[in-house]
């Protein structure tokens, strides 16, 4: 590192973030800020049918105020173990259960000023049951796609959502469908 930290502070705590703002000191000598959203990270589950179709679902996105196509995915609790969190979010928003689920890999969403994490998931041997969706999930609907529709979504546009695309990639650089 060629600076040191001078000063943080916390501005603003939030129920899914918070932000602070750091000021640094280069070994030059010229001061800098940085404005960092502090996150507790997330999971993301890619299930895999028994037919080898990936289900997604359709959820509302606040900030884009649009409903996006992606893979069942959810925020960290506090001290919650990353794979709990997958197999929270698999039920909650599929229904699914999972006899296999295994880790595919990890992104830093927006490296440049937020710490969140997401840990990546494939489940497999999936069991059909009731989801248990949360109050903002209630309007989600569920699909179930082969890895070749998947692609030709997102070259189409009509997938947007990073994780989801960096999932897909992940999924395919590891298990064969």
């Amino acid at each position: 590192m060629n600076f040191k930290l001078t000063n943080s502070k916390t501005l603003f705590e939030g129920k899914v973030f918070n932000l602070k703002v750091d000021e640094i000191e280069y070994n030059s000598g010229n001061k800098g800020i940085r404005e960092v959203i502090v996150h507790p990270g997330g999971a993301v589950v890619v299930p895999v049918t028994n037919e080898g179709k990936l289900v997604m679902v359709t959820q509302f996105r606040y900030p884009f105020q649009t409903t996006l196509l992606e893979f069942p995915a959810g925020k960290l609790d506090v001290d919650e173990d990353p794979l709990d969190c997958a197999v929270r979010e698999l039920e909650e928003e599929t229904g699914y259960k999972a006899a296999k689920v295994n880790k595919l890999g990890k992104i830093y969403t927006a490296p440049g000023y937020c710490t969140e994490t997401l840990h990546i998931y494939v489940a497999q041997e999936l069991k059909k049951g009731d989801h248990k969706r949360e109050e903002g999930e209630y309007g989600m609907a569920i699909y179930e796609f082969d890895i070749a529709e998947i692609e030709d979504k997102i070259r189409s546009g009509e997938i947007i959502d990073a994780k989801t695309i960096c999932a897909v990639y992940l999924l395919k650089s590891k298990i064969t469908l």
